[in-house]
């Protein structure tokens, strides 16, 4: 029997506005997909990012265009369906993200099984996810840290005050830091930041250059005392060998590569080049965190925040717990919608 696919756009407000190096955005637009099978309902979410250029309108005008293909498959695995639909959008990795991931929930409710326990993963080993503190002022980002005791913060970084901010937020907490400069950094001021960070005891930094400046992560990689994780420099399954003598590891965001059918190729290829892996979100609500935690186990770091920054959500079905995230041991994705298809 055929698919069928309903869908439904959003607009989750954030708690606090949300600025990175890139700008300040105050909610997130969202595509909630609902693919049914023999009554079987899988759920998908993918978010639009604006330096990505794929926003829900263009999603749902390419579902509407070929809703009768995506419509027609004869499901019988992930695998097959995502191969099928990345040659049906190949320009809109967001969309096929969003239908990968509700065809893995149909699979998982099929197989009467929670995804993590399908590959074989416990989630007792998963790492606990980082919290984000967003660019603000600095008194902003102390008061934000202090309103969340968590184990472990992931701080946005890219402005003429980095330094600054770190000094200070250290002053405050001795939790574990990440930092995220997406791309906000030159050659030069990584080389002065990196040690000060160290000293500073962060852990890792990400996406420290613009992300086509191989040259400068080149020299970056052989000299920082940090370990360097790659995220607008790896976006899909062929950047993964691209960032080896680059990066020291790589963040992997479902939406970005496409969904959980091509991440889990990138985790095991990841990890056959000797790179880390972190698993990021893109402010998911719960539909779409909740594929990168049944993932969780098979990584080192973990990103999956969304729902924490948000004021509202789509769907139950994840509890927090001072980094530790927990789903539920229902099929599949284990989440139930909270909102209106």
């Amino acid at each position: 029997m055929a698919i069928s696919i309903r869908y439904s756009k959003h607009n989750i407000k954030f708690r606090y506005p949300f600025t990175i190096s890139k700008g300040t955005k105050t909610h997130q637009p969202s595509l909630l997909v609902e693919l049914n099978f023999n009554g079987i309902k899988g759920y998908g979410e993918a978010p639009a990012i604006a330096y990505y250029n794929i926003p829900v309108e263009k999603m749902i005008e390419d579902i509407e265009a070929k809703k009768a293909f995506i419509e027609k498959f004869s499901f019988t695995h992930p695998d097959r369906y995502w191969h099928y639909l990345h040659h049906l959008f190949p320009q809109n990795p967001f969309l096929v993200a969003a239908l990968d991931i509700a065809a893995w929930d149909v699979f998982g409710k099929l197989k009467q099984q929670p995804l993590y326990r399908l590959w074989n993963t416990n989630m007792a080993t998963a790492p606990v996810t980082d919290y984000t503190i967003a660019i603000d002022s600095v008194d902003r980002m102390v008061e934000k840290m202090k309103e969340k005791p968590w184990p472990v913060y992931k701080i946005k970084l890219g402005t003429k005050e980095d330094i600054t901010i770190m000094e200070m937020l250290r002053k405050h907490s001795d939790a574990v830091f990440r930092v995220d400069a997406n791309a906000g950094w030159k050659l030069e001021e990584a080389l002065e930041i990196l040690p000060v960070l160290q000293a500073l005891n962060v852990e890792l930094v990400e996406q420290p250059l613009a992300k086509d400046d191989w040259e400068g992560m080149k020299v970056l990689h052989e000299k920082s005392p940090l370990p360097l994780f790659a995220d607008e420099s790896c976006v899909s399954e062929t950047d993964v060998k691209k960032c080896q003598g680059f990066f020291h590891g790589i963040n992997i965001k479902l939406t970005k590569c496409s969904g959980i059918t091509p991440a889990l190729r990138m985790i095991n290829e990841a990890k056959q080049l000797g790179l880390k892996v972190m698993l990021g979100c893109m402010n998911e609500s719960t539909v779409g965190s909740a594929a990168i935690v049944h993932l969780a186990p098979q990584v080192d770091c973990l990103d999956a925040d969304g729902p924490l920054l948000q004021e509202e959500d789509l769907a139950t079905g994840l509890r927090y717990d001072f980094g530790k995230i927990t789903p539920t041991t229902a099929p599949g994705l284990g989440v139930e919608l909270i909102t209106q298809l």
